[in-house]
């Protein structure tokens, strides 16, 4: 198995590594709308929560030799079910392949966030 690191999302949360690959596929962990640089949440709208996700996804799978269009499954958590139609909007905009995917709606996420995504995707390392 190899960790992966990439100094260009959040670091964890907690005692976690930001992804993992093991037999040519690398798992991510869920990355909430932490910008990097500010180590925090800058931004509380569903919308730019979600784009700061993918921003954090895209750089920990370049950084694993990979990339959301070599995405097989990801799982998307909702703070609130009513922001589905938003998120969907951007989401559909970053995985272009469609795969597959789960979204569940639960009652809190880390930090307050109101997204947080996970990926399952190929991986040339």
């Amino acid at each position: 198995m190899i960790k992966i690191y990439s100094n260009k999302a959040p670091e964890a949360v907690g005692p976690y590594s930001q992804a993992m690959i093991s037999g040519g596929m690398v798992y991510t962990s869920g990355q909430i709308g932490i910008d990097p640089a500010a180590g925090t949440i800058t931004d509380n709208t569903i919308e730019g929560q979600t784009r700061q996700v993918m921003k954090n996804l895209k750089a920990v799978l370049d950084t694993a030799g990979s990339s959301l269009e070599k995405a097989v499954k990801t799982t998307c958590y909702l703070a609130d079910i009513n922001d589905f139609a938003a998120f969907n909007a951007i989401y559909e905009e970053y995985f272009t392949g469609k795969p597959a995917r789960s979204c569940i709606a639960v009652k809190a996420l880390p930090k307050g966030a109101l997204v947080e995504v996970e990926v399952i995707a190929e991986s040339t390392l």
